[in-house]
């Protein structure tokens, strides 16, 4: 049994639980063993709390879902709540409790998780407020760094299903950063540990999802929370949780989520960081957009009562309830024409077959149209809805 089965907490098992189901687990918390501490209100009114725990020297601040709809680390650190509680014998456990004090914000924007959407309740990108300062959300996170002054911080996010590692073919499961903090891409040592605990974070986890780690997008961004903590002297390990084929509700992307925290927290505790370079950091391949929910290969297109023949790439796209539930998935036509070096989660040779369009395809538009083998519907879209298949 992995430590994520013994230790995954059993009543989150979708991405869609709301501010009172984390309220509920934070009452749930041993509370000799955490202090839970509402540190201030989103934009509606509801708590954002933080959850302290440890003894040791070496503070460690990590916060989740400052977009309503990144709940994959949100759900790894209440993972990671049970087994700092556990009472089995634990080494790691006792090198992070002992060495660390962590300073933990499981959810920055209740009102975004509240209808799962990216931004704050005044349609803010929390994310890029850190200069303005006009979200409460925004102002509150900017707060309690300077406050906790931590030594290290783990800033934890979602990143679309399109980010693949390189050319490898492979979807990123995980990414990892140390995000800049100027212009110049400089590297000080506050920077250069985030380097080596992210290089550490990448060694622990290959032997479980070999080539399916990237390093997320490097550039500069001067209203983000990263960069500006990066510059402020805490050593910042950006984490993005990304996709795994078969996986919707991202329940084994929670599950390496919770292995990239618990590595990036054993490098810290136990410093093991030190002995990782920053060779092997710019060895991780580098996030491109490579990746659809679906291709259909060599699709014989008839348009205009002419034949041609192209790749198309579809993106499924939830639709959620007024509940922020999902509902259904529309497919959207992403990409056409030769997609060689792009992949699918799924790909459907459609080469032997006609594809039949119901209207023109546009990009970025529904997909609406019929692959058939001339006698059956294979596969049939209306306005980006999958109602039939048999392929």
């Amino acid at each position: 049994m992995t430590e994520f089965e013994i230790y995954s907490e059993k009543s989150i098992t979708h991405r869609f639980f709301k501010h009172s189901h984390v309220l509920t687990l934070l009452q749930k918390l041993d509370k000799n063993l955490f202090r839970i501490e509402e540190v201030g209100q989103s934009f509606q009114n509801r708590s954002i709390n933080l959850v302290r725990t440890g003894k040791g020297a070496t503070k460690v601040f990590l916060w989740s879902q400052m977009h309503g709809d990144e709940a994959s680390a949100t759900m790894a650190l209440f993972d990671l709540f049970n087994f700092l509680s556990a009472t089995d014998q634990n080494l790691l456990r006792q090198h992070i409790l002992e060495n660390c004090t962590l300073y933990i914000m499981p959810m920055v924007n209740p009102d975004g998780a509240e209808a799962f959407t990216r931004r704050n309740a005044q349609n803010i990108d929390i994310n890029r407020d850190f200069n303005k300062q006009q979200s409460p959300e925004g102002i509150l996170l900017r707060r309690m760094r300077d406050e906790i002054s931590p030594e290290f911080a783990f800033n934890l996010h979602d990143m679309g299903m399109m980010w693949s590692v390189g050319n490898t073919g492979n979807p990123a499961a995980i990414s990892l950063l140390a995000p800049q903090y100027d212009m110049q891409g400089s590297i000080n040592e506050i920077r250069r540990k985030a380097m080596q605990v992210v290089s550490y974070i990448n060694k622990k986890l290959q032997p479980i999802i070999p080539e399916h780690i990237g390093r997320w997008t490097d550039d500069y961004e001067p209203r983000a929370f990263g960069d500006n903590f990066q510059a402020a002297g805490s050593s910042t390990i950006l984490i993005e949780s990304g996709s795994y084929k078969n996986d919707p509700e991202k329940q084994y992307i929670r599950e390496l989520t919770f292995a990239a925290i618990l590595a990036g927290l054993e490098a810290v505790a136990t410093q093991a960081y030190a002995d990782e370079s920053t060779e092997s950091y710019f060895a991780i391949p580098d996030n491109e957009k490579r990746h659809f929910s679906m291709i259909l290969r060599n699709c014989n297109i008839s348009l205009d009562s002419k034949i041609y023949q192209a790749d198309m790439g579809l993106i499924a796209e939830e639709s959620l309830n007024k509940g922020g539930l999902p509902v259904s998935y529309s497919y959207i036509v992403e990409d056409m024409g030769d997609l060689t070096g792009f992949y699918g989660y799924e790909e459907i040779d459609a080469a032997g077959f006609k594809l039949i369009l119901t209207r023109k395809p546009e990009l970025k538009e529904p997909a609406d149209f019929i692959l058939t083998d001339g006698a059956n519907s294979l596969l049939t879209f209306e306005a980006g809805k999958l109602t039939s298949r048999t392929i």
